[in-house]
């Protein structure tokens, strides 16, 4: 097992936001953390990644215990986020950003990236490599994100609103992106609101509503059941 939550509850100060989430993934699965705005899909992460205190659960990734683990070293672990937002650095090239970040944190993977091979996923950011990060689209900037967090080789690659605020077709680079990423046998957690193009990449579906799993399943069932969207997605 790659991730697995259980019963995760966590918050801020004295508001409580999250109540016993349960999240499991395994390694080489895509799985998908679906919700309206504010039901905590943000919270969990940073929950996940240790900038929030866990208040009760448990969290284990790649079999070790990491409740209570310091940001760094779950990064060191081998978890990489694309942030929403993609907070590249304005002040470093793409070439820059992609060398600074290069690790070794998933032994498994044959073939590891480097900002090369990014460049061969990516070629649009080889073009741009001497371009700051302030100097790039949206879409440039976003591709940047998800090679910055490519290149530290991890064992799950997490996207937060991985295609929010883009043009129609560099999201379809991104979906055709993270399908080829899916087929090399990449772990991958994906928090988007395109549910339809999401069936077509995951393997599995959890929707959160106001801090609880309320549903999880595979792709058919998510399909088949379009009252979901309708009560939990706003679809």
């Amino acid at each position: 097992m790659m991730l697995e939550l259980q019963a995760v509850q966590s918050g801020y100060g004295p508001s409580q936001v999250l109540f016993g989430v349960d999240l499991r993934i395994e390694a080489g699965q895509v799985v998908t953390l679906l919700g309206r705005n504010g039901m905590g899909k943000t919270t969990l992460l940073r929950t996940l990644f240790g900038q929030l205190p866990l208040r009760g659960g448990s969290m284990r990734f790649a079999g070790q215990d990491i409740a209570g683990w310091e940001p760094d070293r779950i990064a060191r672990a081998g978890m990489a986020i694309v942030p929403e937002g993609r907070q590249c650095f304005p002040n470093l090239t793409v070439r820059e950003h992609l060398t600074a970040f290069v690790a070794r944190r998933n032994p498994a993977i044959e073939t590891p990236w480097t900002p090369e091979r990014v460049f061969t996923l990516f070629p649009r950011l080889g073009e741009r490599a001497g371009n700051m990060g302030n100097q790039l689209s949206g879409g440039e900037q976003q591709m940047l994100a998800i090679g910055r967090a490519l290149v530290t080789n991890p064992r799950l690659l997490i996207l937060d609103e991985a295609t929010e605020g883009l043009a129609p077709r560099i999201r379809e680079e991104i979906w055709a992106c993270l399908a080829q990423l899916r087929a090399a046998g990449q772990t991958i957690l994906v928090i988007d609101k395109y549910v339809e193009r999401l069936l077509g990449l995951a393997d599995r579906h959890i929707i959160l509503e106001r801090g609880k799993a309320v549903w999880s399943g595979d792709s058919a069932a998510l399909d088949a059941d379009r009252t979901l969207w309708e009560q939990y997605l706003g679809v």
